[in-house]
């Protein structure tokens, strides 16, 4: 992973140089999905409840959410180059710690700073939409996309596996040399970007209120973003608990195992991205958001049936990363000079509703297990199709 940056091409960034940020986006995002599947061990070893364990994810998710908010934005003016490697390092350093804490309050408040800096996935992507051309953008967000989806996916499987078989806190050792490599690797092959326009802090906040006052298509993106990231969040981080008890009994190896399931999802990034480029975004999504909706029912039914929680695993992901892919290649297109800015605005709200997700997953399966999650999933499903007729109509409307 350690090379040299690829030449760019016309196109103004390599091949090369995508599958590279596609690899590091994907490893540094799973670092805010190692520990859904070592959920019910936590809670075991630190003596817990579901919901308090369940907060290691929230936790990096609303960390994750307050660096979108301060850290993303200076994408638009500080040399990412510089910037993106000394986030990881920051991130590598709390990962370390976090197999050293000595009880769940520790761990949870590493969390929060883990997800600040796994932020550098948000950073990245707006430079790589700068550097493809018009023509190959699509396809370039949705390969790295695809490698996105890949970490979050695949994070539970790893982790799983290797808790399973060393511990819970060697995850945590293996992610820490994870990220300083890409760290590395970043720092070696990222461009230069020269002199860009300084703007400070405030200013830049200032102007992403702006952007959300000034573009609606953008408010609505966010709002059909956070409600899908908030029915993933629903069920995943509630899955550990029906996994680990009747009529299942599955262990951490196991239950990490099911991410192999959902990276069906990762598949659909390059089609959704394809799709908006020829101007069927309307419809992407409400067939994204459908998957959404529908694939609750089968999760429902997955209580007790094998092969129905398998299908409705496939169905959610299917929804959720196609409906993000779709988003982000929308949003991205709104105002080019500010996307760094817009792409913050975006997934600040998508991560405030994976972390409302993951609140009310906890509280839902405390009070009523499975089939309380399983319906607050389909309500934010049927939520996020709600959202989509009131933007077609709308844009109809409008047109």
């Amino acid at each position: 992973m350690l090379a040299e940056a690829p030449a760019t091409e016309r196109s103004g960034i390599s091949s090369g140089l995508v599958l590279i940020l596609a690899a590091s986006c994907g490893i540094v995002v799973a670092n805010l999905y190692y520990a859904q599947p070592m959920l019910d061990t936590l809670a075991r070893v630190f003596r817990v409840g579901s919901a308090q364990a369940g907060l290691v994810t929230t936790f990096s998710q609303v960390g994750y959410a307050i660096g979108l908010a301060l850290l993303v934005p200076l994408g638009d003016s500080v040399d990412r180059r510089r910037f993106v490697p000394l986030l990881l390092v920051a991130t590598a350093v709390a990962l370390a710690a976090s197999a050293l804490a000595p009880g769940i309050a520790v761990l949870i408040a590493l969390a929060l700073v883990i997800g600040l800096g796994s932020v550098a996935v948000q950073i990245l992507l707006p430079m790589a939409a700068g550097l493809a051309s018009d023509s190959r953008r699509g396809r370039v967000i949705g390969t790295i996309m695809t490698g996105v989806l890949l970490g979050i996916l695949l994070a539970r499987t790893v982790s799983g596996l290797v808790a399973g078989v060393a511990g819970w806190r060697v995850m945590y050792a293996v992610a820490t040399v994870l990220v300083l490599a890409v760290a590395v690797t970043l720092w070696r092959v990222l461009p230069g970007e020269g002199e860009r326009e300084r703007l400070h802090l405030g200013k830049l906040l200032g102007s992403m209120a702006g952007l959300v006052a000034s573009q609606p298509v953008l408010r609505r993106r966010m709002l059909l973003g956070g409600l899908g990231f908030c029915a993933f969040s629903v069920f995943w981080t509630t899955m550990a608990f029906l996994l680990a008890r009747p009529p299942y009994h599955y262990g951490e190896a196991v239950i990490g195992l099911f991410g192999l399931v959902g990276a069906a999802g990762a598949l659909i990034a390059n089609v959704a991205g394809r799709e908006v480029d020829r101007g069927h975004g309307s419809r992407s999504t409400i067939l994204f958001t459908a998957c959404i909706a529908g694939s609750f029912a089968l999760l429902l039914a997955g209580s007790a049936s094998l092969a129905a929680l398998i299908a409705g695993i496939v169905v959610l992901d299917i929804g959720v990363q196609g409906l993000q892919v779709t988003n982000q290649n929308i949003v991205f297109a709104i105002v080019p000079a500010a996307r760094s800015r817009v792409n913050a605005c975006y997934m600040v709200a998508y991560f405030v509703g994976g972390a409302l997700g993951s609140a009310l997953a906890g509280a839902a399966y405390a009070a009523a297990a499975w089939p309380a999650v399983c319906a607050l999933g389909a309500l934010v499903g049927v939520l996020a199709m709600a959202v989509w007729a009131f933007d077609r109509m709308v844009s109809r409307r409008v047109g």
